[in-house]
């Protein structure tokens, strides 16, 4: 099925079908990107879904910032903060990207610090570690109960 001429031209509309081929992701994925309240659709009497042509670069937006390791929770907080729920621009974008800039930035020094001793530690307490001479001489974390001690900064 191709795109739906509806009101306002050929393409304002379309399908979920078209939107999955479209946008790259699962008719699944739009499902649960609907249940999650990223996007949104309307329903035709047969109830279908119907949705805008602007989701699409919705779901760009999303799917992007995915990538970077933001979670599906952060994402829909920033979406919340667009006026009337409407479609991220580059401001947008350039906007929230700095605020994300911080949490992105501590993360590099954790996979880096992580690289650095990856030999030689992983995370004191993870296994168990009687002694991890690099950061817990003696098992000293391990009496503070299980798991990794300094994956966080």
């Amino acid at each position: 099925m191709g795109d739906v001429h509806i009101e306002g031209g050929p393409r304002a509309i379309l399908t979920v079908g078209d939107v999955a081929r479209r946008s790259g992701v699962t008719v699944s994925t739009l499902h649960f990107y609907e249940r999650e309240g990223l996007i949104h659709s309307t329903r035709t009497a047969g109830n279908q879904r119907r949705y805008k042509r602007e989701v699409l670069r919705r779901i760009a937006f999303i799917r992007t910032a995915q990538r970077i390791g933001i979670s599906l929770a952060e994402i829909r907080d920033a979406l919340g903060t667009l006026p009337a729920a409407r479609t991220p621009t580059r401001h947008d974008w350039e906007r929230l990207s700095a605020v994300w800039r911080d949490d992105l930035d501590r993360r590099i020094r954790q996979l880096e610090h992580l690289r650095s001793d990856l030999t030689d530690c992983i995370g004191c307490g993870c296994l168990s570690l009687g002694v991890c001479a690099l950061q817990n001489p003696r098992d000293e974390h391990g009496r503070e109960g299980p798991g990794p001690r300094f994956w966080e900064d």
